[in-house]
């Protein structure tokens, strides 16, 4: 399990794939401005899971399918390009260069990132980094804000009851 840097703010047990459902729709209202959300954790831990229940609960209407073979899938949200991104294939960040990655710091544009270790350097800084790992009971989400907008996404967070 890879855990973010600094101490996470907040700690969430995720009993099911509901639960992180649950969580990701919690979210999704404060990202409507835009940002950047890497996802962290092994193989099978909920990353697409939860970029695909985040984008679902911002209006993506459209199949949301894993970009683990494409690299990146392309969404609108809002009137605003949503883009997610899996890199896990990649072995190099030098390969993301014909993505066309520049776009991805356009105001407002917002960006998930799983397996954001291999692009490192080439991929814009996080707001909030989401670090989920395999649990007894199912699975625990580690969220640290890494920014001025991760931090006012916690306290949304803390508003709609997340604790």
């Amino acid at each position: 399990m890879v855990v973010p840097e600094s101490a996470p703010a907040l700690v969430i047990l995720l009993p099911g794939e509901a639960a992180t459902t649950a969580l990701a729709q919690r979210l999704a209202p404060a990202l409507l401005e835009g940002g950047v959300v890497f996802l962290r954790g092994e193989l099978g831990a909920g990353k697409t899971t939860f970029a695909r229940a985040l984008l679902r609960a911002l209006g993506v209407g459209e199949r949301v399918k894993s970009p683990t073979y494409s690299l990146l899938e392309r969404y609108m949200v809002n009137g605003r390009d949503a883009f997610h991104l899996d890199l896990y294939r990649i072995a190099d960040a030098g390969e993301l260069e014909w993505l066309g990655l520049d776009e991805l710091d356009a105001p407002g544009t917002l960006v998930l990132v799983e397996w954001p270790e291999r692009g490192r350097g080439a991929l814009p800084s996080p707001d909030l980094q989401v670090a989920l790992e395999h649990d007894d009971a199912g699975r625990r989400a580690y969220l640290t804000p890494v920014s001025e907008r991760g931090r006012r996404w916690m306290t949304i967070l803390a508003g709609a009851g997340v604790r």
